[in-house]
């Protein structure tokens, strides 16, 4: 295995291309994974990393080496100390970057449990989401267009490992996806007339979710779409709750009602 020692190699300056550039990520096909979690997420799934970037001194230690040591000698690439804090966004840089092809994307979701994501941005939020969507049992998820590109390295943070248990289908026109659903469609919305107490609501049937913008809520077009509106009730003169809060309170009523 050939030691980097330079942020300038070629193979870091593409790593660092697709850490930094939803562009180069949708060019290639490919997006990388910050951190030893990630990484023993991605293994677990089945998922073959095309190279692992792992400082020298880490190498053959604790939890990555033992990681590192099931994978060919061909895929792991050691590099000196402080090279990798200069691509990377973590706080500890000093951490394993694992390369990786995005999977291909799924058959869009006719029918079934399903998340909904209407211009949702923030990377933290749509990390979150797919991370409690996946511990509530829900394996679908529809990106519409605006979103936070679910393959960026923010998002991958966020999710902890979440992607690999889920089918993600991006930059969809929902009203059209909405058109060819065959199940309910419950939104969330504080400003609707005819919302209904989410604990009210009965949620043992399959059906899809849609969680909105964190300024501006679910469009008023999909809103139209929807089977019904669901309030989440709150104490005192709270007006709302960040939408990745909100989705995991829906999404985990529904389980509990399942249960």
């Amino acid at each position: 295995m050939k030691l980097i020692t330079s942020a300038r190699n070629e193979q870091l300056k593409h790593v660092s291309k697709l850490l930094s550039h939803g562009k180069a990520r949708r060019a290639h096909g490919q997006t990388v994974l910050e951190g030893v979690h990630l990484l023993q997420a991605c293994l677990q799934a089945g998922v073959r990393p095309i190279q692992v970037y792992v400082p020298e001194h880490k190498r053959c230690a604790g939890e990555a080496g033992a990681l590192l040591a099931k994978l060919p000698e061909h895929c792991v690439t050691p590099v000196a100390a402080g090279v990798l804090s200069r691509i990377s966004g973590l706080a500890q840089a000093e951490e394993v970057l694992t390369l990786i092809d995005i999977p291909a994307p799924p058959a869009r979701p006719r029918q079934g449990d399903c998340v909904v994501l209407d211009c949702v941005q923030d990377p933290g939020n749509v990390g979150t989401i797919m991370r409690s969507a996946a511990a509530a049992g829900v394996q679908k998820l529809v990106l519409g267009q605006g979103c936070a590109d679910a393959w960026a390295p923010k998002v991958l943070r966020a999710g902890m490992g979440a992607h690999f248990l889920l089918d993600v289908s991006e930059c969809v026109d929902l009203a059209q996806w909405c058109a060819g659903y065959g199940g309910s469609i419950w939104a969330t919305a504080l400003s609707a007339t005819n919302g209904r107490n989410l604990y009210d609501t009965d949620l043992t049937r399959p059906a899809a979710w849609v969680f909105g913008n964190e300024g501006g809520g679910v469009s008023a077009g999909l809103l139209a779409r929807a089977t019904g509106c669901v309030n989440i009730p709150m104490a005192g003169a709270t007006e709302s709750l960040n939408v990745a809060m909100a989705a995991t309170i829906c999404l985990f009523e529904q389980m509990r009602q399942r249960l």
